[in-house]
């Protein structure tokens, strides 16, 4: 391609002189120069292992196609690693040993199922370890398997089925990390969560996922004997960290690395993703201390039987129960247990329990709470109900369920 300017353009009627002499004798100096440098010391010695592709602290390869390859070392340490790796070792896995015989074979124990669980305190020589009831239950033995892959048997000190919670005591010989303990009550909405457990079983034991708080204070009804009807209304934490089968009983833990909850349950259909339950530890606490402590967690009871209101039809409401228009809720009694705190107080069945202590029952989610979460055994209530349309009330000394 020409050079082309327009101020002096070139006449094409003239020839130019070329002048090679004064090119040549510079490229031989130039030359002859450059080759005295490379073999005196005015270029140090490892001048090629700075720049080319010897240097063991910046290494340049050569790919097929002529090019230069550098590879990249990246530290990827962070917060979340931290305390994943702190952490780990006192998530554990718990499998449930049930025993099976047929006519021709001895009994023998085999595998039923396979949770999690959290190492949360050692004393005297045992690790405490907390899980999920439903991991548990049923099972005739239960083991414990360590990061480590050690297998301890364990105790079965109590279990709890509303709470979903156990409580299980091993040797703590081969127990390395005792997790700390956080506050549930203290979390935020958004901030990040860490779930740490055994999916689908001791094959992906100490698997990780990470995501953030999405809800707190979330009820989750349970229905404990499948009959379509909930029994209770679980208050639980909801994470979008991947909750899988296999992760109950593991720990959800916050950026600190202390537990805020203990995984239980997910939302099982095609149509939902990222919706998983933890039961805060908050709640939990006094629970697994009771079970610690008594192998069972006392509640106060009424004796009855009872069902939801809403359950029966309304035409029911004021043919059958004789309730008044403005009664919308609340819970009837089916039977009364004999000797118990209700029947001393005069309860009989189809009476409709409306509150308690002033407090609203529309269902009976509610009267349950009320019960188990806010009186104690001993402590007299005052249940409001309708009998034939009227309105009553009795004082109940609560006893022990």
């Amino acid at each position: 391609m020409g050079y082309y300017n327009q101020h002096y353009p070139p006449n094409p009627h003239r020839k130019k002189k070329r002048n090679w002499i004064v090119p040549t004798l510079t490229g031989v100096v130039i030359g002859i120069v450059f080759t005295l440098l490379i073999g005196s010391s005015i270029f140090p010695d490892n001048w090629i292992n700075q720049t080319g592709n010897s240097s063991e602290e910046n290494q340049i390869g050569q790919n097929e196609t002529g090019g230069t390859t550098n590879p990249v070392s990246v530290d990827v340490t962070s917060q979340i690693t931290d305390i994943v790796e702190a952490v780990a070792p006192a998530v554990v896995g718990v499998v449930n040993i049930q025993q099976q015989s047929s006519f021709w074979e001895q009994q023998e124990g085999s595998e039923a199922g396979t949770g999690s669980g959290v190492i949360y305190k050692r004393d005297n020589g045992y690790a405490y370890v907390v899980t999920n009831h439903h991991v548990i239950e049923g099972a005739d033995t239960i083991e414990v398997v360590l990061s480590n892959e050690t297998h301890i048997e364990a105790e079965l000190l109590g279990s709890d089925l509303f709470s979903d919670l156990a409580v299980l005591r091993m040797d703590a010989t081969e127990v390395q990390q005792v997790i700390e303990m956080g506050s549930s009550d203290n979390v935020k909405v958004g901030e990040p969560a860490v779930a740490i457990g055994n999916p689908l079983g001791l094959m992906f034991s100490g698997s990780v996922t990470q995501g953030v708080i999405s809800g707190k204070k979330r009820t989750i009804p349970q229905d404990f004997n499948l009959d379509g009807r909930a029994d209770w209304q679980a208050e639980v934490i909801q994470t979008d960290a991947a909750i899988n089968p296999g992760n109950s009983g593991g720990a959800l833990i916050n950026i600190n690395g202390q537990l805020i909850g203990i995984n239980s349950m997910k939302i099982n259909q095609a149509a939902v993703e990222g919706i998983g339950f933890a039961i805060p530890i908050d709640t939990a606490r006094p629970i697994i201390q009771e079970l610690e402590e008594t192998g069972e967690v006392t509640r106060a009871y009424l004796g009855v039987e009872i069902y939801s209101l809403e359950e029966v039809p309304q035409a029911e409401w004021r043919d059958t129960l004789n309730l008044p228009r403005d009664v919308d809720g609340g819970v009837y009694v089916w039977s009364v247990e004999p000797l118990s705190p209700a029947d001393e107080a005069g309860l009989q069945q189809l009476d409709v329990i409306t509150e308690l202590d002033g407090t609203e029952v529309d269902n009976m989610i509610d009267l349950r709470k009320i019960l188990y979460q806010e009186k104690e055994v001993g402590e007299d209530v005052v249940v409001t109900f309708y009998r034939d349309g009227e309105r009553q009330e009795t004082t109940i000394t609560l006893g022990t369920q």
